[in-house]
């Protein structure tokens, strides 16, 4: 809902700042004094495209702000979040600034936004209907959207992209695995040649140290050998070894110890140290005698090292990651060989998805098409009680189109998150005319009517958004402007409605009432949007009535429409309202049973 509306030099407009309630608010005023001013600063903030003509002469830019209250719309609070705009608030800021050379800045809630994101944002928050401009329902894009609320298909629609998103899933992964086969064979034997090279070479752990050590004992065979076997010679071989004379002085201290018990400790640990030297002049002589110089056996090892050093470059630089390697490698190569099972079980799964989403899409087909017939029958019932008796309208369920080669068909037409149907409100104002789309209807008025009637039949069934009616009485007079003034307040019922209307008879419903006056100061034309209290409306209306002069009988008149506003009768008011009534509700109750 809109709550506050505030321009600054626009146009005419120096500056007005205006609150706006629920029901229905009728703006009015003379020819020229810049009541659509009012939705063109609405477009503004709903992202239309910014005119540098719109900027009131002599000022450097013109200033938009409206304040909406989104607490019944958490679609559109969702849509907020989704941009990275999240606000607890349940009230949107939006501002527009155009500058006279034709740039504009667009902020929501404080944080600045572009005009196509802000034309997103806004999308389904306000719906305008002019003589010049139409947005939302004229489109045939939202057609889809109308006679699913009419129909009540609210379950029938989620089910239905619930299904197309599985489906959407599906599909992802069998054309995932597809792509991927097609690398397979190259894959396979890239795998195949890493197992095999690891096993080629089969290294084990500790291996590499191991390898090292033989090297460097190879590598100094000669001097290994020369230092055992010198070292064997002096421990115990030689005369005069380290061996031999330890024996001598053992023996002398063993004499000594007859006469001193305190040297035989002593001559145990000589005794223990000789035996040791002897033990370790024995090894050292066989390791002496057993080392050879063997060039082939070092060439062996330092191959057999250069191998596994390759292999640690390439798979993470030590013998456990080749051996992890290897192991993922064939792993891989199993589920490989086991792809065609897997490409099989995907395309079963999409072949399920895709008939629950088909079966889904047919069945919600059906329904369209029956509610179709309903839907036109209530928009002619309500273009009849317009003073459009000859109208005939015909709500046309087809085949979506324009599926390419990565969309997906049933049926032939494309399949979507909302089904496969196309729907389009088709009106033939006349007899003998053939129906045309909306935005192909001739007369402005009749449009706007046609409108008018749409919004009638779905009030109560959307959420709760504003809707704007420019000059809505474009043609027409008497009893239908009184009927165009009912419908409105019962469309006002549900949602807000703001009509700016040249018909005393339209101006009479209005549960807020604002005029617009022009007014000359000094060399500038000002234009002021005053609300309206109880006797400045029955002022207006009677101006409305009887021109610029005001006379008793119109001041009376302008009571009398004010009353039969009010009581909601008027002449055949009553009876037309309650067939209308009666006609909406067995509608409804045949939409709800569909």
């Amino acid at each position: 809902m809109l709550t506050r509306l505030r321009i600054r030099n626009l146009a005419v407009i120096d500056e007005v700042d205006v609150g706006f309630g629920p029901g229905l608010t009728v703006v009015t005023g003379e020819t020229g004094a810049g009541k659509s001013m009012l939705v063109d600063a609405l477009e503004l903030v709903l992202g239309a495209r910014a005119r540098p003509d719109v900027v009131r002469a002599g000022c450097e830019e013109a200033e938009v702000e409206a304040l909406f209250d989104v607490s019944g719309l958490p679609a559109l609070r969702a849509r907020l979040a989704a941009e990275g705009i999240a606000d607890e608030e349940d009230d949107w800021l939006v501002r527009r600034i155009v500058g006279v050379a034709g740039r504009s800045r667009a902020y929501v809630n404080g944080r600045l936004a572009t005009a196509g994101q802000l034309a997103r944002l806004t999308a389904g928050l306000v719906d305008i209907c002019s003589q010049h401009e139409y947005h939302g329902l004229v489109e045939p894009g939202s057609h889809l959207r109308i006679l699913d609320a009419f129909g009540r298909f609210e379950s029938q629609r989620e089910r239905m992209a619930q299904a197309h998103a599985a489906l959407q899933r599906a599909v992802a992964a069998e054309r995932e695995i597809t792509e991927f086969q097609s690398r397979r064979d190259e894959r396979i034997e890239l795998l195949r040649h890493r197992v095999a090279e690891i096993d080629a070479v089969a290294p084990r752990v500790g291996e590499v140290e191991s390898l090292e050590a033989e090297r460097e004992r190879l590598r100094h065979a000669e001097r290994i050998a020369r230092a055992a076997l010198r070292a064997a010679s002096e421990l115990l071989e030689d005369d005069g070894s380290i061996g031999a004379r330890l024996a001598a002085l053992r023996a002398e201290l063993q004499g000594a110890a007859a006469f001193d018990a305190r040297l035989r400790p002593h001559v145990d640990a000589i005794e223990s140290a000789r035996l040791d030297l002897e033990e370790a002049a024995r090894e050292l002589g066989r390791i002496g005698r057993d080392v050879r110089t063997d060039p082939e056996a070092l060439g062996a090892v330092e191959e057999r090292l250069d191998a596994l050093r390759r292999l640690l470059r390439k798979h993470g630089g030590s013998v456990d990651a080749v051996l992890q390697a290897r192991a993922a490698a064939a792993q891989e190569l199993e589920n490989l060989e086991r792809v065609e099972e897997h490409r099989a079980r995907l395309a079963r799964e999409r072949e399920e998805a895709m008939a629950a989403a088909a079966e889904i899409a047919r069945a919600l087909r059906a329904e369209r098409r029956r509610a179709a017939d309903r839907l036109a029958e209530a928009i002619g019932d309500e273009l009849r009680s317009l003073g459009m008796g000859e109208a005939q309208v015909l709500v046309e369920v087809s085949p979506a189109t324009g599926h390419g080669p990565d969309e997906i068909a049933v049926d032939g037409a494309r399949l979507g998150p909302s089904g496969i149907d196309r729907v389009e409100l088709l009106i033939a104002p006349n007899r003998g005319e053939p129906p045309r789309p909306l935005r192909r209807i001739a007369s402005g008025g009749e449009l706007s009517r046609a409108m008018l009637a749409i919004r009638r039949v779905l009030a109560g069934l959307e959420p709760a958004g504003v809707y704007v009616f420019d000059e809505v009485d474009a043609g027409v007079g008497g009893a239908v402007a009184e009927t165009i003034g009912r419908k409105l307040a019962d469309i006002a019922a549900h949602h807000q409605v703001i009509c700016i209307t040249h018909l005393p008879q339209i101006a009479a419903f209005g549960h807020a009432h604002l005029r617009v006056r022009k007014s000359v100061r000094g060399e500038r034309t000002h234009s002021v949007v005053e609300p309206l209290d109880a006797t400045g409306r029955l002022e207006e209306i009677a101006r409305m009535l009887g021109g610029t002069t005001i006379t008793a009988r119109t001041r009376a008149a302008a009571a009398e429409l004010l009353e039969r506003a009010a009581a909601g009768s008027g002449p055949g008011a009553t009876g037309e309202r309650a067939s209308s009534r009666a006609r909406m509700r067995r509608a409804g109750q045949a939409s709800k049973g569909s």
